[in-house]
């Protein structure tokens, strides 16, 4: 793999006037994008967000691969949908990713757009693999290691994107060094703004390094929806925060319907307004201003706005790396990687 003979300049983290918004539909996103010909593979692409991303995509003209904890329920949830196949991944447990990842890259297939849009959030105390924290395992070192094991198919035909999806819930919490794993307490809330943060500083180092040979990153907030991500949420927790009524319907203003919160991660994975650009954190379909004041303690969704200047940190973020190499064992720009640079 030959890298190009000049990288880019990083991105400016604040937006562009893109003309969209909040009440933006994935649709509306690809309104005259034609992605026939390119393949996407969409983790999560079976439920909420990423249900309706995955119809977006193929509406627009993509082969859309699904990985799923759940084939059988994916197989379910996508039938009807033209373009679309599905397979077996566990993001929680890294000899799946590693199979998933084996059996695609045999097909000889290139990916021009990979979304990280699984996730778990606010669930009890778990330990997946070798007692890591379940949701820094799921939403982060899971993507970590699927898009390093798929590093080769992202640069097979000169370049891609790689969208990864974080939350305004990364106010909660930045990388919790001393812990990360929560072995001296959990906090089901700052366990998931841990994750989050670490979803948004992934794109800031993978762009960091793939831009180099074509691959950009970028990280978001999709906005506030009601999907099955909020499975481990009591009722009475939602009717608590003010975000549902003793009925189960939406209180607050901001909350969006699925298909305008899969429009951000749509138009990142898509827009050629982004073209030469990466590795910032977007919300309302453009780049996110960087957060003033202290946000930390707000409850999501709705309440914060812009991104925590400690989830675009370079330093962070190559810190994050180097713990994400180790933890998995996995790193595609090793210098004993074929896949890599050296």
């Amino acid at each position: 793999m030959t890298p190009s003979t000049s990288s880019p300049a990083p991105t400016p983290q604040r937006p562009i006037g893109s003309g969209f918004g909040a009440g933006t539909t994935a649709a509306e996103v690809l309104d005259g994008i034609d992605l026939s010909g390119k393949l996407a593979v969409v983790t999560g692409g079976y439920s909420g967000l990423g249900l309706e991303t995955t119809r977006a995509l193929a509406a627009a003209g993509a082969h859309v691969v699904v990985p799923a904890r759940r084939p059988e329920a994916a197989r379910e949830a996508l039938e009807g949908i033209a373009r679309v196949e599905t397979d077996a991944l566990d993001l929680g447990d890294l000899d799946s990713v590693r199979s998933f990842a084996d059996r695609f890259l045999s097909t000889g297939r290139g990916i021009d757009v990979l979304i990280g849009s699984a996730a778990i959030m606010a669930c009890p105390e778990t330990r997946v693999g070798p007692g890591w924290e379940a949701q820094f395992a799921t939403n982060h070192l899971g993507h970590y290691a699927l898009v390093n094991r798929l590093w080769p198919a992202l640069v097979r035909d000169g370049g891609a994107r790689v969208v990864s999806v974080s939350s305004r819930g990364h106010h909660r919490s930045a990388i919790r060094w001393d812990d990360v794993h929560f072995e001296h307490g959990y906090d089901k809330w700052q366990a998931y703004g841990q994750a989050k943060t670490a979803n948004a500083l992934f794109a800031v180092e993978l762009d960091a390094r793939g831009r180099e040979f074509g691959v950009r990153a970028f990280s978001l907030h999709p906005g506030g929806i009601l999907t099955p991500l909020q499975r481990h949420l009591p009722a009475e927790e939602m009717v608590r925060a003010g975000w549902i009524d003793e009925d189960g319907n939406p209180l607050l203003p901001s909350f969006k319907t699925p298909e305008q919160g899969a429009a951000t991660q749509v138009w990142a994975a898509t827009s050629p307004q982004l073209d030469g650009m990466g590795g910032v954190y977007c919300e309302d379909c453009d780049i996110a201003p960087v957060a003033s004041g202290d946000q930390t303690s707000v409850t999501p969704p709705g309440t914060a706005s812009g991104v925590r200047e400690y989830a675009v940190d370079p330093r962070e973020a190559a810190r994050l790396w180097a713990l994400s190499a180790e933890l998995t064992g996995v790193d595609a720009f090793a210098a004993d990687s074929a896949s890599g640079r050296a």
